[in-house]
């Protein structure tokens, strides 16, 4: 097959497996990268399912003011919970591990990744440390109760299990390092012929430099909760400041890893948009090359702006104004690819498939997180509302609204080509409308709640913020009740689905130009690439099957 932009042969395809094993350790010992992202996706959905109960859970118990389902206890651990699984379990694992394992050694025209085997050990890695986490809910001591930051003293003094759910980040945060090692690496080593960086897909490009934040920043976080354990067990005065340690050591440490760990989130989700974009407007990216910058630029500045977190700490004035600057100078890339996002859709045949509506959601949501970022970003500002609701909901745009969104906009995306199989136009536009109505019902009145005062993490409220708690409760009702709806008509559409075309959306990049499923090894025959990236010029020549 020849479209002018990649030769294949398309008569060489085949899809009988070369594993040796057969059954379920087929897939249990596969070393085929599309397998290994399936299997992560079942375990990270199923940890999202638990997240989101837990997330009901909490706010079930904040519909009005006093005790109505839980104690105080009780609620620290399942906000912990809640933080730990969504955080480590979801968000930082979801896009690269699923999507970026299946599809980025697709998109640069290679077989399989460059270390098949340490692949699948990074995802056992997953499995034990998510594992590790949950069992620390059983055991007898009580669930983690110190918040998803392991804030100390809190971490050190807890008498619950904290030893446990830190091991278990510890173990996860290799798995992270080991995938980011193998992306780099098959970008580097495994790109096809004719395919230069800039030939790349933005997916990859995005990918890629969140491989370099996983590399550089998650060893950080490893040490620090290595020096929390033996404080833990040892009584070393690290930390403690009743051992001679020093708190706020923590907190820099821990945000020295945990603010790239927002573009760990992020970034994947932004390369996802650069995809879906283009292929609904049926135009050239705008900007590719300064997208394709930002991405890298968002990875350093990254690095630079851990402190904002940190602006009541005590530290002092001229460190909180650097880190000030840095933080508003770290928006610029993200306006870069918003700015060029709006611009390919501007003339553009839009076609507004579910896909394509799950990125405008994620525009709007993501913008006011990120702008919303800016007021706790400016010192004056960030005083007011620091720890308080406003921060909750800001979070929660960014991360959920930012990386959730675009998760599910990369299944409804990708789902033909993964499974081979559509699922229903109508009920994924019911689903995207649903979650966008829970969502902003659930997230928004914390704003509010925030400027008017009120603190984040507490188990009860004063009687003047009911009647937005209670909004913000039915939002959770409405949020959690879709994302249940669209996981059930997917699961649907993989059994029952009518049988999904090669190229169902009419997309460029060299995943649309293989079978659906996919093959055992992709290609039979590694394509050649003679054409700049995103050229829909081409796309006439290109046969569904």
């Amino acid at each position: 097959m020849s479209n002018g932009a990649v030769t294949i042969n398309e008569n060489n395809f085949y899809q009988q497996s070369t594993n040796k094993y057969s059954g379920i350790l087929s897939w249990l010992l596969t070393t085929d990268h599309k397998r290994i992202g399936l299997m992560y996706g079942m375990g990270i959905i199923v940890f999202f399912l638990v997240g989101v109960i837990i997330g009901v859970l909490m706010r079930l118990e904040l519909i009005a003011p006093g005790k109505t389902l839980m104690d105080a206890q009780t609620y620290n651990s399942l906000f912990t919970l809640h933080g730990v699984i969504m955080i480590f379990l979801f968000i930082i694992p979801g896009l690269p591990a699923i999507f970026g394992n299946f599809f980025l050694p697709i998109q640069i025209g290679a077989r399989d990744v460059a270390f098949p085997r340490l692949n699948l050990l990074s995802f056992y890695l997953y499995v034990i440390g998510a594992l590790l986490a949950l069992l620390a809910v059983v055991i007898p001591g009580g669930a983690i109760d110190t918040g998803w930051t392991f804030y100390i003293p809190y971490s050190v003094r807890s008498n619950t299990n904290i030893s446990l759910p830190l091991l278990a980040a510890f173990i996860l945060g290799f798995s992270s390092i080991l995938t980011g090692l193998n992306f780099i690496t098959t970008t580097h080593r495994l790109r096809a012929p004719g395919m230069s960086f800039f030939k790349m897909p933005l997916f990859v490009w995005a990918t890629y430099a969140t491989a370099w934040v996983q590399i550089i920043a998650t060893p950080v976080i490893g040490i620090t909760i290595v020096l929390v354990i033996l404080e833990r067990l040892f009584g070393v005065g690290i930390f403690d400041p009743a051992l001679g340690g020093d708190p706020i050591l923590f907190q820099h440490l821990f945000w020295i890893y945990s603010h790239p760990a927002v573009y760990i989130m992020i970034l994947p989700a932004m390369g996802v948009v650069s995809e879906i974009i283009p292929t609904f407007s049926r135009r050239t990216i705008f900007g590719y090359k300064a997208i394709a910058m930002s991405s890298l630029a968002i990875a350093f500045v990254g690095y630079l702006v851990w402190a904002h977190h940190m602006f009541t700490s005590g530290m002092s004035d001229t460190s909180r104004w650097i880190f000030s600057l840095l933080t508003f100078i770290v928006a610029l890339p993200s306006g870069v690819k918003i700015f060029n996002w709006v611009a390919t859709m501007y003339k553009g045949s839009i076609d507004p498939k579910p896909p394509f509506l799950w990125v405008m959601a994620f525009i709007f949501l993501f913008s006011i997180g990120g702008l919303t970022g800016l007021v706790l970003g400016s010192l004056a500002t960030d005083i007011h509302v620091h720890d308080t609701y406003f921060v909750v909901a800001h979070f929660h745009f960014v991360m959920f609204g930012g990386t959730g969104t675009i998760f599910f906009a990369a299944l409804h995306y990708w789902f033909p080509k993964i499974f081979g199989k559509m699922y229903s136009d109508k009920l994924a536009r019911i689903g995207v409308a649903g979650f966008f109505v829970g969502f902003l019902m659930l997230y928004f009145p914390k704003f509010i709640m925030g400027y008017m005062g009120m603190p984040r993490r507490y188990y009860d409220y004063l009687p003047q913020f009911a009647s937005l708690q209670l909004v913000s409760t039915i939002g959770s009702w409405i949020l959690s009740t879709t994302i249940f709806f669209i996981v059930g008509y997917l699961i649907y559409a993989f059994f029952k689905g009518p049988k999904a075309k090669t190229n169902p959306w009419g997309g460029v990049t060299l995943e649309w130009h293989i079978p659906s499923p996919p093959p055992m090894e992709n290609f039979a025959s590694i394509p050649t690439i003679t054409h700049e990236p995103y050229d829909f010029s081409q796309l006439k020549e290109m046969k569904n099957e």
